[in-house]
């Protein structure tokens, strides 16, 4: 297994060109389903342990929104996407156009499900489709499962249902904006990705080919 101390600030800089490409590709995406401008850039890409990964989502016991889905092709792997419940609350009410939406309310209505699963969907292809792109190697999600829970729950459930899991992440900061008539919405988001074992090799192998 290739260790975060042996990757070189250019590898870590070429996997942030990809996100940025993706958050753009996924903005554009967004623009066209809202009907408003949406902006989003990826500010940096770094590699965390395992209990890393879990204090930047807010720590074992931080209730979250969390989106788990598998990577396949080429480059098996995990993926999650962690919203703070403030910050999904507000994913959902610029998705619906809905200001009065509460992610607080029990249970979780339909209409806010789909919409974090769907910006979930948008989200994660967008910068699989990206990756793939940059790097020449097939990878692509599948469909993604929704959950609120404590952060330490939702990522351990979800190495759980695989048989493979890498004890490194790599931390794809997001960051999404949405410029209204009367004020600028911010939306900070995380994708953790933990490629299988057996497919570190094959990501930075595939990064230093093009440098």
């Amino acid at each position: 297994m290739i260790y975060k101390n042996n990757i070189t600030p250019a590898l870590f800089d070429q996997l942030t060109e990809a996100g940025n490409i993706g958050a753009g590709n996924a903005a554009t995406s967004l623009s066209a389903i809202l009907g408003k401008k949406i902006e989003m850039k990826v500010p940096s890409v770094k590699m965390v342990s395992f209990d890393e990964m879990i204090d930047l989502a807010g720590g074992p016991e931080k209730e979250v929104a969390g989106i788990f889905l598998r990577i396949d092709g080429e480059i098996k792997g995990s993926m999650f996407f962690i919203l703070s419940l403030p910050q999904a609350e507000a994913c959902v009410r610029l998705m619906t156009d809905n200001p009065s939406f509460s992610i607080y309310t029990t249970p979780l209505s339909k209409i806010g499900f789909s919409a974090l699963q769907e910006i979930g969907n948008i989200l994660s292809g967008s910068y699989l489709s990206a990756f793939s792109d940059f790097t020449g190697i097939s990878l692509f999600p599948t469909v993604p499962s929704l959950c609120i829970d404590m952060a330490g729950a939702i990522i351990s459930q979800g190495l759980f249902e695989v048989s493979q899991a890498g004890d490194q992440a790599i931390v794809i900061d997001t960051v999404l904006s949405s410029i209204g008539k009367k004020e600028i919405l911010s939306i900070e988001a995380q994708f953790f990705v933990l490629p299988d074992p057996d497919s570190y090799d094959r990501l930075f192998e595939s990064l230093r080919e093009i440098q």
